[in-house]
């Protein structure tokens, strides 16, 4: 299990993956949390600053995490494809993490476009859990999507310049029941000077 957390790259349906993956400090782990980044054509990367702070939260809760980088995207090869080649990266990410840890729940995240992608196959890889922060409805074609049947947590900011905060949350209603809504106060799309409060929110609700 050891050798899990020194993996770089792994193969990809469009060529090598860049991961960054880590474990908790933890001799049994909880889960597999396994995180999407933001929109690969507008800078959106596996260091982004709410990616890393999902991060954090899950191995804080003795989760065996990974990071990653689409296809294109630092050191991963191919070509942005829309949300349906990235679907497949997600798939590939997730078939190489459990082959390490094959009876582990399998939790996955996503902020923004990387929100998309893993609600987009959430069923399809027998999720556990879902946490979308800043999914973009209205952007990306949610209500094309086969309804997530695990537990499902959306959180948006209430000031988000780029998802429209209202076609959120009239989408969570539309779908009830379904997700659970969290709404963040005077929060951007980044949620700058917001990443304690994210943080805190999900725990608080998760928790319970």
């Amino acid at each position: 299990m050891a050798d899990f957390a020194v993996v770089k790259a792994i193969n990809g349906p469009a060529g090598n993956l860049e991961v960054a993956c880590a474990l908790p400090d933890v001799e049994e782990i909880n889960g597999i949390a396994i995180i999407c980044h933001p929109h690969p054509l507008f800078g959106g990367a596996m260091g982004n600053k709410v990616v890393t702070t999902l991060e954090r939260f899950f191995r804080e809760r003795a989760c065996a995490t990974v990071r990653f980088n689409f296809r294109g995207v630092g050191a991963s090869e191919g070509v942005f494809d829309d949300g349906i080649g990235e679907s497949d990266d997600l798939k590939a990410v997730a078939q190489f993490a459990r082959r390490y840890f094959p009876d582990a729940k399998l939790m996955l995240a996503g902020f923004s476009f990387g929100s998309y992608v893993a609600a987009r196959i959430a069923n399809t890889l027998g999720a556990a859990q879902l946490v979308s922060i800043a999914p973009p409805v209205g952007k990306w074609d949610f209500a094309a999507i086969d309804m997530p049947h695990m537990p499902w947590t959306i959180v948006q900011g209430e000031l988000d310049e780029i998802v429209e905060p209202q076609a959120v949350y009239d989408f969570v209603a539309q779908n009830q029941p379904g997700p659970t809504l969290i709404r963040i106060a005077d929060a951007t799309h980044f949620f700058h000077g917001k990443l304690l409060e994210l943080r805190n929110a999900l725990a608080e609700h998760l928790n319970q």
